[in-house]
C-alpha cells in the first residue's frame, strides 16, 4: 500500500497551531503514525474551516457537543476551547497517547469504540453533533443521530454529493431517500464547500460542511413510513406507480390513490413533496 507523503519539516512546529501542516506530521511521526484508509482518517489542517464549524456549530460554555472521530484532536480542540462539553467517540486505539497529549486540560471525554455501536440514546437532551464524519459510514451515522431525540442538531464535515442529497428538495436532480430522511426530522442548511487540500492526507472528492437542526416537537416518523418512502425512492428510473406495485400493492388501488392526489400516473416518486407522499401511505393502509 503506498502511504501518503507528509507534509514538509518545519522546526517551528512546535510552535504552531495543531491544524498546521507541520504540527500534523510532527505528532504522526511521533507516534510512529499514519493516517488509516479504511477508517476514513483526513485530518483538517484549515483553520478558518475549523472555526466555522465550531462555529456554525454552537459550541459554546456549557453546550453538550457530541464528535465522532477526533483523529488528532484538531476539531475536538477548536470546540472545546469555546467552553463546549465535549464527548468524542474514537475507534483507533493507537491514537490514546495522541489525544492524552493533544487534549490534555480540556473538557472532554474520550469514548473509546465502533460509533455505530454507540448508544445514541444515552445522550443528555440538548446535545449538538459537531464532526468531521468518516465518509464511509455517513448515511448510517446520520440516521442515528436523526432518531436520537437528545440531539438538537448536527454540524458535520460530509462529502459534497452528500451535502447536496442532504439539501435537496422533491423535483430536483439530487432528491433521494436521504433528502426525505432529512426532511421528516427537520432541516438543513448547507454552510460552505471544503477544498480536498484543508485535509491531510487530501481525499479524493470535495467535501461540505451542512447543518442539521431537527425538531423534536415532531412525532417521531413511523418506521411503516419511513420504510415506504425507502422502498418509494429506491429506483429512480421507474415511476412511483411501478414502484409501489414491487412493495406488493394492487394496480388498481394506486391509481385510485394518484388519481385522488391528483398525481399523474407516470409520476416519479423524487417528484412527489411528502405531504402527498403520506396520503398515498395512509391511503393505501401502510399508516393510520
Amino acid at each position: 500500500m503506498t502511504q501518503p507523503e507528509l507534509p514538509p519539516t518545519d522546526d517551528t512546529s512546535t510552535q504552531l497551531p495543531l491544524y498546521s501542516p507541520a504540527r500534523v506530521r510532527e505528532l504522526l511521526a511521533a507516534h510512529g503514525l499514519r493516517p488509516t484508509k479504511s477508517l476514513g482518517q483526513n485530518f483538517l489542517i484549515d483553520g478558518n474551516i475549523l472555526r466555522s464549524i465550531a462555529e456554525a456549530g454552537g459550541a459554546a460554555p456549557g453546550v453538550p457537543v457530541l464528535e465522532i472521530g477526533p483523529g488528532l484532536g484538531v476539531l475536538t480542540r477548536e470546540v472545546a476551547s469555546r467552553g463546549a462539553r465535549v464527548t468524542t467517540l474514537e475507534k483507533d486505539e493507537r491514537l490514546r497517547p495522541v489525544l492524552a497529549e493533544t487534549l490534555a486540560g480540556l473538557d472532554v471525554q474520550i469514548v473509546w469504540g465502533d460509533a455505530l455501536e454507540f448508544d445514541y440514546s444515552s445522550l443528555e437532551p440538548g446535545t449538538r453533533v459537531i464532526a468531521n464524519l468518516p465518509y464511509y459510514i455517513t448515511g448510517l451515522l446520520l440516521s442515528r443521530f436523526m432518531q436520537a431525540t437528545g440531539v438538537v442538531s448536527a454540524t458535520v464535515l460530509v462529502q459534497k454529493e452528500v451535502a447536496q442529497r442532504l439539501v435537496a428538495k422533491p423535483g430536483q436532480d439530487n432528491y433521494g431517500f436521504l433528502s426525505a430522511l432529512a426532511a421528516l426530522y427537520g432541516t438543513v442548511k448547507h454552510v460552505r464547500d471544503v477544498p480536498k487540500g484543508a485535509f491531510f492526507p487530501a481525499p479524493d472528492v470535495t467535501s461540505s460542511v451542512v447543518r442539521l437542526d431537527f425538531d423534536r416537537t415532531r412525532p417521531q416518523p413511523e418506521p411503516e413510513f419511513v420504510s415506504f418512502v425507502d422502498n418509494a425512492l429506491r429506483y429512480r428510473r421507474k415511476t412511483l406507480r411501478n414502484n409501489l406495485k414491487m412493495m406488493g400493492h394492487g394496480g388498481e388501488a394506486i391509481d385510485t390513490v394518484l388519481a385522488d392526489l391528483g398525481l399523474r400516473p407516470d409520476v416519479r416518486a423524487e417528484d412527489v413533496p411528502l405531504e402527498q407522499m403520506r396520503a398515498a401511505a395512509r391511503s393505501l393502509g401502510v399508516i393510520r
